[in-house]
């Protein structure tokens, strides 16, 4: 009998026998989650080293892969979408797939703008080093059909997550927070070896 008992507690400490746990949507866990802190506040500090712990495992190589996929599934099925004959006028396709683009990697700029406003700046600069990744790979390399509408999106996309990484990362007196000539490591760099004297210009704009 006591082994039965001890087996129930295992289980419950591993979540068995709870499937509507498993089972929630992301708002309701985070409902879920709002609701036993406030009912147990001793457990804030503990959440707060979970969630640290869960964001402090993104990577950059996941990010600037996750960027390549989602540009290069769009097609001309999105293009056509958005180009062509609207009740507000002709789209350019071109436009349609600057439009589209940039919707496409917002996300990425949205999330890496979260983690500054955390202070999360590791992470962060993580998320900017995937974006700029990405985008090289993309200009690079054939970058889909809607991409080849837009030959300079990469870049212009990398210059601008780096802008606001600069500019948000920047310690309360202004100064950025790498005091280097470029915005990122050097071991990156060589990874985007024709972007680099872009991101040095960016770096030195920013000081």
């Amino acid at each position: 009998m006591r082994s039965r008992g001890k087996t129930r507690r295992q289980a419950a400490r591993n979540g068995e026998g709870r499937p509507l746990l498993k089972r929630l949507k992301p708002g309701e866990a985070a409902a879920v989650l709002r609701c036993l802190l406030e009912a147990h506040p001793d457990l804030a500090d503990e959440a707060e080293g979970f969630a640290r712990s869960v964001l402090h495992q993104l990577k950059y190589q996941d990010v600037a892969a996750e960027i390549e996929d989602e540009i290069r599934q769009l097609d001309y099925e999105d293009l056509n979408a958005r180009a062509g004959n609207h009740e507000w006028g002709y789209v350019e396709p071109s436009e349609a797939a600057w439009e589209i683009l940039e919707q496409t990697v917002q996300p990425f700029l949205d999330e890496m703008k979260r983690y500054l406003e955390l202070g999360l700046k590791a992470e962060a600069l993580e998320i900017c080093k995937g974006l700029v990744l990405g985008c090289y790979r993309l200009g690079d390399h054939e970058g889909g059909d809607v991409l080849g509408w837009a030959p300079d999106f990469p870049a212009e996309a990398a210059g601008n997550a780096l802008q606001v990484w600069c500019t948000q990362s920047a310690d309360p007196t202004g100064r950025p927070a790498r005091g280097k000539r470029s915005p990122l490591p050097s071991d990156f760099l060589s990874m985007v070896p024709n972007w680099i004297s872009m991101i040095e210009g960016i770096g030195k704009k920013a000081k």
